[in-house]
């Protein structure tokens, strides 16, 4: 697994911001009601208010998880304490956390499988991959649920079915915070790094990427700062980070409304669809791109195309007497005429498949949404993502039509906006 990629790196390093209109639907919110100066504490939660894995082994879940073998991971012991907390209702203390979290979610490992198989292919994968990984960790924990049978005033296989499981699991996967702790004992050697902390989620999302949130050693408290000023009276929001809307939906369920971050990967496969097949090198640039991390993160955004994409595809259609300049492409620098217009057209090429692809799965999902009254909500969850993908995709379009223009008005002095990163040729005005 690289770096980054983990559930310790998609625990919400919780960011603040001052305001925007792209953030995650909750019909929550939480307004300043005086003015907020760079870095004063907002929230400051006391250590005893958190949910942590040392308040499962505390409670009267301590003794069964010391028990059992294997022991139960950090996460496995927190989705129980869930669950069986929320099954004590009024007897359980953290009853009024439990009444504001969400009944259900929508997160792609709790969508049906017809909604699942409408979304961009890479994300359907990952979202099958998710479900398969929430489904053996519960079939694998089923004999540590019924050990917990003497605690139930039910039958362990009722309280602990799958669906309250799977709410529990998106609980902590979705509003957990970054708390890094050592191993406690009893339990497995998983990084125990999750946290609930109750009163974050009054706080909407907004894709802006200030932030100051951690655990504070001297007050014992978890504290949020603010990156910037807030005005009286606005609206406080939090950032789950720099992400694509792909992986909000993923990870948290949902699809921000403008997100700058989002963006249109390209896969290894999509990204030769419409090179050469004849290219007897195809192998070796594929193997430098590898090398050199420029096989991954290619991407259309609002700008276009990015700076890895272009130069990804020119090193793929540098011809049989450039290649020895490849590394050149990767620096940045322009090889001749031919290879940008060639780059440009199997750009276009793969952003024209791209938009005929979103505009295909939108027609699809209308008409399941005309069928399925039922799935309503999640088909237009799905509809959001795929509308938002084809205005990208047009953007990118239109930027590529201009940068092709410019290639045949001015060949031998092509400038590249600075959108795009890439430096002029040389001898080009700057």
């Amino acid at each position: 697994m690289k770096k980054g990629r983990g559930r310790t790196s998609r625990i919400r390093r919780r960011k603040l911001c001052r305001s925007s209109p792209s953030r995650g639907d909750t019909g929550r919110g939480l307004m300043s009601k005086t003015s907020l100066q760079e870095g004063q504490v907002i929230i400051s939660l006391p250590e005893s208010c958190l949910l942590t894995t040392d308040t499962v082994i505390r409670s009267y879940l301590g003794a069964y998880i010391a028990k059992w073998q294997p022991p139960p991971s950090p996460l496995l012991a927190l989705c129980t304490f869930l669950v069986a907390e929320k099954h004590a209702g009024d007897q359980s203390p953290w009853k009024p956390y439990l009444e504001v979290l969400p009944k259900a979610y929508t997160c792609p490992v709790c969508l049906e499988p017809e909604v699942v198989a409408l979304l961009p292919r890479p994300l359907e994968a990952k979202a099958r991959e998710q479900r398969a990984r929430v489904r053996e960790l519960f079939t694998s924990s089923r004999g540590f649920f019924s050990s917990l049978q003497p605690l139930l005033s039910e039958a362990a296989a009722s309280v602990f079915s799958y669906r309250a499981f799977l709410w529990a699991w998106c609980t902590v996967n979705t509003r957990a915070v970054y708390m890094k702790r050592g191993r406690r004992q009893g339990l497995s050697a998983e990084p125990d790094t999750c946290a609930l902390a109750p009163y974050l989620d009054l706080l909407n999302h907004s894709p802006a990427v200030q932030v100051k949130a951690a655990f504070n050693e001297e007050t014992r408290c978890y504290e949020i700062r603010t990156g910037s000023g807030c005005r009286r009276h606005e609206e406080v929001f939090i950032c789950y980070g720099p992400h694509d809307s792909r992986r909000l939906l993923l990870e948290y369920g949902f699809v921000p409304c403008g997100n700058p971050h989002a963006c249109v990967p390209v896969s290894q496969d999509v990204l030769v669809k419409y090179l050469p097949s004849t290219d007897k090198q195809m192998n070796k640039k594929i193997s430098i791109l590898k090398d050199h991390d420029f096989i991954e993160n290619l991407t259309f955004g609002w700008d276009g195309p990015s700076w890895r994409l272009l130069t990804a595809l020119k090193l793929l259609c540098l011809e049989a007497g450039e290649f020895p300049r490849w590394k050149k492409v990767l620096l940045g620098e322009r090889i001749s005429d031919t290879n940008e217009k060639m780059s440009l057209d199997i750009a276009q090429k793969i952003c024209r498949y791209f938009t005929e692809e979103a505009s295909a799965m939108l027609q699809k999902v209308s008409h399941m949404k005309d069928k399925e009254m039922a799935l309503i909500h999640q088909l237009t969850l799905v509809e959001t993502l795929w509308t938002e993908e084809l205005k990208i995709l047009r953007a990118s379009a239109e930027t590529l039509s201009g940068l092709q223009a410019a290639v045949r008005d001015s060949p031998t002095c092509l400038r590249w906006p600075p959108l795009l990163g890439v430096a002029p040729s040389a001898g080009c005005d700057a």
